[in-house]
């Protein structure tokens, strides 16, 4: 990288760093709304598949087919555009940018997430689950005591990237103007038109973004690993 170009990185960040860090703000907090939600969709909707849970079960499994099987901007748009007409005669109901930000992307991760964790729980040994049942366990008991905790760390590797897929969707949020890094970035743009730093400063936020949590989740995953596999 010439000087010049240093030089204007720079100069570019010292102007527009408060602007792109409030971006940051909300790019974060989208994303940890969702990666909550995609957790506890997942856990919900993957015990019901894995348990076989009438009604449940199908309902999960139609919402799972849909999801995976449309593009995640059908679905923004869906939310934004289409659903209010539906639910705009209904007195006090009102979607906000903010509130379709976030369920958007949660919605998209907790289909991707149920999946995860309906493998997961099927992957508990049977006997495991019986030796519950030995022990005077419930079937809730025994999930909760002996599926759960196993099945959600088999399940953790493959959670570990839809989470960090919730966090990158996150920039096609920008078709909704919600202001989070990507619009605020692409807003800066528009005025300065110094799409090379633009950009540059966009990607290493991202890749930062991503690095960080997939550290943090390999380190989490290492310390909840079954014994017998550390």
């Amino acid at each position: 990288m010439t000087p010049a170009v240093t030089y204007d990185l720079w100069g570019y960040l010292e102007e527009n760093w408060e602007f792109l860090l409030k971006g940051l703000g909300r790019t974060l907090l989208v994303s940890v709304i969702a990666i909550i939600g995609a957790f506890v969709i997942g856990a919900v909707l993957g015990a019901a598949r894995a348990h076989r849970i009438p009604v449940l079960s199908q309902l999960a499994s139609i919402y799972v087919e849909v999801i995976r099987n449309t593009p995640i901007l059908v679905q923004i748009f869906f939310l934004y555009f289409a659903l209010p007409q539906a639910i705009g005669p209904w007195p006090g109901v009102r979607l906000e940018v903010f509130t379709v930000a976030w369920l958007s992307v949660m919605i998209w991760g907790g289909a991707f997430n149920t999946e995860n964790f309906r493998a997961g729980f099927e992957a508990v040994p049977r006997q495991l689950r019986e030796a519950g049942f030995a022990l005077g366990f419930s079937r809730l008991a025994t999930f909760f005591n002996v599926t759960l905790p196993i099945g959600g760390r088999i399940a953790l590797p493959s959670s570990i990237n839809t989470y960090i897929a919730v966090l990158k969707n996150t920039a096609l949020l920008y078709v909704i103007s919600y202001e989070e890094l990507t619009t605020s970035a692409l807003q800066v743009n528009a005025l300065t038109l110094e799409t090379l730093e633009t950009f540059t400063v966009l990607g290493v936020v991202y890749l930062t973004l991503v690095w960080s949590l997939s550290i943090a989740i390999r380190w989490f995953e290492r310390r909840l690993a079954i014994p017998e596999n550390r």
